[in-house]
């Protein structure tokens, strides 16, 4: 091989190496999904917090009345309605850029004997409710869920203490199961209390009210100190 053609070599390989590597090293290169920062990778469980195990998302039993529900989130839309100043109709982003969202540890417990503690993100439902104006007499909230699940609870519960309505758990994005869109983080009550897959909040005076597993003779107050079974 002559002197002249080796160098013809040595050059062509300088060229291609050299371009490969500043192309790598190019930050206006595209990047693909998989090359990408934060923001564009699917999220991931978290499986503690401070310091406190949490419950997998999947420790759940299936016990709802009809089966999950699977909603589009195109078709959902959100009901704030009865004893208030207007009917507040929602989408699913509607709701999540217009309240603040809130982080809380809270542990469900099931009337079967079964618990899980999860990390929620939700929204408070006082603030749906103060932004749909409530009418001074209603005194109790009913929930009502898209397989047609209701359950109801006092509206004091509701705007005195900081309840969330949870759209993610363990820092994902509620899967069907578990009531996505949203689900009902009602802390201090039994498990038939945080309805799933919410589609309409109404407010009331009719405390009296029975929801799904009301009628069948549970506790109307749901409250984990007590018996869940009225009798």
């Amino acid at each position: 091989m002559n002197a002249k053609l080796v160098i013809v070599i040595a050059l062509c390989l300088i060229i291609i190496f050299g371009g490969t590597i500043v192309l790598l090293r190019n930050p206006s290169s595209p990047v693909t999904p998989s090359q990408s920062g934060p923001g564009s990778l699917p999220a991931v469980e978290v499986r503690s917090y401070q310091g406190k195990d949490l419950s997998s998302i999947t420790a759940f039993r299936e016990n709802s009345i009809k089966g999950p529900q699977y909603i589009r989130e195109s078709d959902y839309r959100l009901t704030i309605t009865g004893m208030t100043n207007t009917t507040d109709i929602y989408t699913y982003p509607e709701v999540l850029e217009k309240y603040p969202h809130y982080t809380k540890l809270v542990t469900l417990h099931c009337v079967e004997g079964w618990d899980a503690t999860i990390l929620w993100e939700g929204v408070q439902v006082r603030d749906l409710i103060r932004n749909a104006g409530p009418d001074p007499r209603a005194n109790t909230v009913l929930f009502t869920a898209h397989d047609g699940y209701t359950t109801s609870l006092p509206l004091d519960y509701l705007m005195n203490r900081d309840i969330i309505m949870a759209y993610s758990m363990n820092n994902v994005t509620l899967p069907a199961e578990r009531g996505y869109p949203f689900e009902l983080v009602a802390e201090d009550k039994w498990g038939y209390k945080w309805v799933k897959w919410i589609e309409k909040i109404e407010l009331t005076a009719d405390p009296s009210y029975r929801g799904t597993w009301e009628q069948a003779g549970y506790s109307n107050t749901g409250d984990l100190d007590k018996d869940f079974y009225s009798r």
